[in-house]
């Protein structure tokens, strides 16, 4: 029985309720804006850009769009090509984070992370970016889906400020997690992690155990 499938069932025997966690990944965990703006400079030297802290859109494609009607199939090319997303850098303190809360009593995490629809090289490599990261132990911790209002959990954190799907009323709170295309942009209510790395996130899940 895997460490994570051992706390559930001690939770369960005891009457306790788990916390679950659920992470997204690209922009949460891994380095997703930072590691297109470098590699799309490297490629492209003599192509206008946009500064991390000038992004204003979810997708990347749409803003770059403002640029060159011909850049958003650039912008395509580089994250749907072989080793994107497995060379992802980390996110500061966010797998030591996911480590150290998957750890805490009472709570499981999963990741939960929405593919591409051009998934050729995006589904594995999300899976290898987080064995090389976090290791194997995680992959079956891995819930790759398009729909995330249909996942159960108690928390998701991610950095799109309006997830909508199926489920009208997902089970989950939502807590936007701060982006450079999201900052500047109201939460709607709801709240914030703007970082792994003040500690911050420990009185967040502290919050939801006391709630649960």
């Amino acid at each position: 029985m895997s460490k994570r499938h051992a706390k559930g069932a001690q939770a369960r025997a005891s009457g306790r309720t788990s916390l679950r966690v659920l992470l997204d990944m690209d922009q949460v965990l891994a380095d997703f804006e930072g590691h297109f703006l470098n590699t799309y400079k490297q490629q492209h030297p003599d192509l206008p850009y946009i500064e991390k802290e000038d992004r204003n859109t979810f997708y990347i494609s749409e803003q770059y769009a403002t640029l060159s009607p011909d850049l958003p199939e650039t912008v395509e090319d580089i994250i749907t090509e072989e080793f994107f997303f497995l060379n992802l850098p980390e996110i500061e303190g966010g797998v030591a984070a996911a480590r150290e809360m998957a750890d805490m009593e009472d709570v499981e995490v999963f990741i939960c992370t929405a593919p591409m629809t051009f998934y050729k090289y995006c589904l594995h490599e999300k899976y290898q970016w987080v064995e090389k990261h976090l290791g194997e132990q995680w992959l079956d911790r891995m819930i790759i889906t398009k729909d995330k209002t249909l996942v159960h959990g108690h928390v998701l954190v991610d950095d799109r400020l309006n997830i909508a799907g199926v489920c009208e009323q997902p089970t989950w709170e939502h807590i936007v997690f701060t982006a450079n295309h999201n900052a500047r942009f109201h939460a709607g209510g709801k709240r914030r992690l703007d970082n792994w790395t003040d500690g911050q996130w420990r009185s967040l899940i502290e919050d939801f155990q006391k709630r649960i």
